[in-house]
């Protein structure tokens, strides 16, 4: 693995053999409704609880992409994967019965990126051949965990986002087909001085800045050199923050990007206020959406930045704020 300037990578050796997308009542009402793999038409799937559906929704995933090239767990070497629950609770509940090494991660709204890059990596060096890349989010559990209870009945700001019932998974490889994941900067924590839990767009909109900023310099690229820029998910305020960010510096993002927040919901039609959120928007966007184009060549090359607002209830409660961090991951055609 060669390693660029900073914390970008370059990767010779890594493909995307299968992905898969399961998502909720509300978000196959969306524009891209009938691209997903499965719709769970129930809040709680069956299950008891919200956690409990959260769970199933991995679960499902999974399946879904092992059966696509007809792998089984025996024939997988990892599991990267996480959520937004205390203790990536819908990862470890919802992948345990697959009895596949494990690594659970974090990284919020940025988790599906951060397993990508990790899973490359250790595809690419050779300690694995078989690497899936798994996570979700649950809009009922992700309320209760960060905000308020839903029977609260709490008034929703307008800069507040909606976050994704959803999952993606994606089995990483040695490279065959594409997509191919060509490089990936890891994000850095950045700290922009927001504390209100209903405004995760500007938080992490600083930290898509420096990513994509540092991913551009060590690669010699720029936005033009990507068919597009596809973030997840800063949602309309804080893809608005990302435009003016860059056009201090001549740049006209707007011109290459696309946010997952943005597209997963129809904004007129659906009330998700400032847009999508949470660790499934992206994945089933990218999962359910995107990699099928790349592999048809209808689409090139893009630079896939997750953003995640690390946030914890406790310390905003004691007046901290809301650091935001952004992966990158170069996904492409050739």
């Amino acid at each position: 693995m060669a390693i660029c300037e900073g914390k970008t990578w370059k990767f010779g050796n890594a493909s995307i053999a299968s992905w898969a997308s399961v998502v909720g009542k509300v978000e196959s009402d969306g524009p891209y409704g009938d691209e997903f793999d499965e719709v769970v038409e129930d809040n709680k799937g069956g299950a008891e609880t919200w956690e409990q559906a959260e769970a199933q929704l991995q679960n499902k995933s999974l399946k879904h992409a092992l059966d696509k090239v007809n792998l089984t767990p025996e024939n997988m070497d990892l599991i990267v994967a996480g959520d937004l629950l205390n203790q990536c609770t819908g990862s470890s509940y919802g992948l345990k019965d697959f009895y596949i090494p494990f690594l659970g991660v974090y990284g919020a709204c940025s988790t599906f990126a951060e397993s990508l890059l990790i899973a490359a990596a250790l595809v690419n060096a050779g300690y694995v051949e078989n690497c899936a890349a798994v996570t979700s989010s649950h809009f009922s559990s992700a309320e209760r965990q960060f905000r308020f209870p839903l029977n609260y009945g709490g008034v929703r700001a307008p800069t507040a986002q909606w976050t994704a019932t959803a999952s993606g998974a994606a089995i990483v490889t040695s490279a065959l087909e594409p997509p191919f994941i060509r490089s990936a900067t890891v994000g850095k924590i950045q700290d922009m001085g927001i504390n209100d839990l209903n405004n995760m767009g500007a938080a992490m909109a600083g930290a898509a800045y420096d990513t994509l900023t540092r991913h551009f310099k060590h690669m010699g690229t720029h936005p033009e050199s990507y068919d597009l820029i596809v973030t997840g998910d800063l949602g309309q305020v804080g893809s608005d923050l990302l435009h003016d960010l860059f056009r201090r510096d001549g740049i006209a993002l707007d011109k290459w990007h696309k946010d997952c927040g943005l597209m997963l919901y129809d904004r007129e039609r659906q009330d998700v206020h400032a847009g999508g959120s949470g660790c499934g928007c992206s994945a089933s966007m990218i999962c359910g959406h995107f990699l099928s184009r790349i592999r048809s060549g209808d689409i090139r090359r893009i630079l896939y930045a997750a953003t995640g607002a690390l946030m914890s209830p406790t310390m905003v409660q004691q007046g901290g704020n809301i650091p935001g961090i952004c992966h990158a991951v170069e996904i492409s055609y050739n």
